[in-house]
């Protein structure tokens, strides 16, 4: 396999770091909403999110995403030019904000992780962002709980649909998967999903942005059903990225790490809130930390996995990021 090079951490956080100092995005913590709705803060950064267009990412091969007439009720985020070279895609299968259907609520960071060599794919359809009809472009992500309108098997109904492709003579993804780079992801309710369908032998690698399951087994969001017991069948290590003390699924998160012992995992905290740098220009530094993860678990690459490991790990000797890990 051909290995596409990326800069370093540091360098690619200060590129999308020098964007995101735009005042869609603030390294505060997001107050919590009222109940009547959000906070004006909240509306300011949907605002600006929702007027950002599809950027293509600030990896070597600029990103697209696109409807697939063979993958209904999915996007799929892919670099616009496929390899040529006999080089492979990764797969990072995502599970939406709120276990929505919008395939679109973390555009910006699907489309980075894309632009970096992968395949991304979210059930349902852009029901925020510029590709959203205009009738729908003020949706809150995540903000509204609605009844789930997927379900971790629409999460891997997008696995199913890549690996065929990738062994579909007449498609344009044929030969081109690497079916040993596949990772699951998801935010919020979605990374319960994500989970969910982490059990799946063909996943690799397994990230987890702002949530956790629900420890009382009664979670508020209804048809959200996955117990702690899912927490039993994980197979492979896993990152959980969260925002700090302010998130509202920290609790959570905190209490999946305490119970997982089967495989390693890591729990990485930011104070930027539930929302991450989700909504920021290039998915801000919760993308670039995501993509190391990436590059360690799925490439055995020794450098990105530094960000991670050691007493003096990258992320550890950032005033910004606390970390705790278990099993490395």
């Amino acid at each position: 396999m051909t290995e596409t090079k990326r800069s370093p951490w540091w360098s690619r956080a200060l590129i999308a770091g020098a964007v995101a100092a735009m005042p869609l995005s603030s390294s505060a913590q997001t107050p919590p909403a009222p109940a009547g709705g959000p906070s004006p803060i909240e509306l300011a950064r949907y605002a600006g999110y929702f007027a950002l267009p599809d950027l293509p990412g600030t990896g070597p091969m600029p990103a697209i995403v696109e409807n697939r007439a063979t993958l209904p009720n999915h996007l799929v985020y892919r670099p616009a030019s496929l390899p040529k070279d006999g080089s492979k895609l990764g797969v990072l299968l995502w599970g939406n904000s709120g276990c929505s259907a919008d395939a679109a609520s973390a555009r910006l960071h699907l489309l980075e992780i894309a632009s970096h060599g992968y395949v991304a794919i979210a059930p349902g359809t852009a029901l925020t962002g510029p590709d959203a009809p205009a009738a729908l472009r003020g949706i809150m992500p995540d903000h509204a709980l609605r009844p789930v309108a997927t379900m971790p098997a629409d999460i891997l109904k997008g696995l199913d649909w890549i690996l065929a492709e990738n062994a579909r003579p007449e498609s344009d993804f044929y030969g081109r998967i690497d079916p040993r780079r596949v990772a699951v992801s998801g935010h919020s309710c979605g990374g319960v999903q994500a989970l969910d369908a982490a059990s799946d032998p063909r996943v690799h690698a397994v990230i987890i942005h702002n949530s956790g399951i629900f420890p009382d087994g009664k979670p508020f969001i209804p048809g959200l059903t996955t117990p702690k017991q899912a927490l039993e069948r994980l197979h492979t290590p896993v990152l959980y990225i969260m925002g700090g003390p302010g998130d509202i699924a920290y609790d959570n998160g905190m209490d999946d790490f305490r119970r997982i012992s089967r495989v390693p995992v890591a729990m990485v905290n930011i104070q930027l809130g539930h929302r991450g740098s989700m909504d920021e220009p290039y998915g801000g530094r919760v993308a670039q930390v995501a993509l190391d993860w990436l590059d360690w678990q799925l490439d055995g690459n020794a450098a990105a996995g530094r960000t991670f490991t050691g007493p003096m790990c990258r992320l550890c000797v950032d005033p910004a990021w606390t970390v705790q890990r278990k099993g490395f």
